[in-house]
């Protein structure tokens, strides 16, 4: 830090911890924090000075300044969120720089590296068949999807506990019940919504509450680099935006356990995507966004 004056803003002095925050919608989230003067600590396991998921260029380092240009105070940590001890020496770390959060935002999800907008890494185009294909990809979604997710809430929610107040979320996708169109991304997100609220059930009595969020086909940077644009719907800011608005919700408890979505968090709370417009709810085709 160089001393200059705090930022400003609902969520100033306010501590935020962003999973996934090397790229796409947890890039966003950290955004949108930043824009509402938070401290953002921007965790994954895209470095600047090691690895790089599927070798692509974002960084944490990258969002972490972008938060500081943003508004934000920000701060890269490099942890893979499917593993308990690196988690664990995580919330060590930030409990002794910080204390305890005030929001926890996962957007880790790992189910479809190595997809390049027709097959999976391993060969499979999307869709194919359960019987038909390796159970790796199961694997993969759901350690990267609800694993991760109740893994860093398990580290962080006990520093939580004691304020009697604070905020848990997952970005996913909820399609109300309709099947996604590939039987592991279609298990993997389900899976994520049933494990915030089984979350939000043990958070509930306690003061503090679980969300699940819902965006749109989001403009990321693997959507963009894959020449998928001409569907898309939003960039990553709505989402941050949303989040950034739960976040200063004095009375966002009292939404424990739900499963919301951006565009109408927009409408409720007045907030716009980075070019202004209110993007509605995305209206799901026989292949929803991946």
């Amino acid at each position: 830090m160089n001393g200059s004056p705090g930022p400003a803003g609902p969520l100033a002095g306010r501590v935020c911890l962003v999973a996934g925050a090397a790229r796409g919608l947890g890039r966003g989230i950290a955004l949108g924090l930043a824009e509402a003067g938070a401290t953002v600590i921007c965790s994954g396991r895209s470095t600047r000075f090691g690895y790089r998921t599927e070798g692509r260029k974002e960084t944490i380092e990258d969002t972490a300044e972008a938060v500081e240009a943003a508004g934000g105070r920000g701060y890269p940590y490099v942890c893979d969120h499917t593993d308990a001890r690196a988690l664990y020496e995580y919330s060590a770390w930030v409990m002794r720089r910080f204390g305890p959060p005030d929001l926890v935002a996962c957007a880790v999800w790992g189910g479809n590296e190595g997809f390049d907008g027709q097959r999976h890494a391993d060969g499979s185009a999307w869709g194919t068949p359960i019987h038909a294909r390796a159970l790796a990809g199961y694997e993969t979604a759901i350690a990267t999807g609800a694993g991760a997710f109740l893994a860093t809430a398990r580290a962080f929610v006990p520093l939580m506990l004691p304020a009697g107040r604070g905020l848990v979320l997952a970005v996913g996708f909820d399609s109300g019940g309709a099947y996604l169109g590939d039987p592991w991304y279609d298990l993997g997100k389900t899976a994520l919504l049933r494990a915030v609220l089984a979350l939000s059930q043990d958070l509930g009595p306690h003061g503090l509450a679980a969300l699940h969020l819902t965006p749109g086909f989001v403009r990321t940077e693997r959507v963009i680099d894959a020449g998928q644009t001409a569907g898309t719907t939003e960039t990553p800011l709505y989402a941050g935006r949303a989040v950034a608005a739960l976040a200063a919700d004095p009375a966002v408890a009292r939404r424990n356990g739900a499963s919301l979505h951006i565009a109408d968090l927009a409408s409720e709370y007045g907030f716009t995507d980075a070019d202004g417009t209110q993007p509605g709810r995305y209206a799901m085709p026989d292949t929803p966004p991946r």
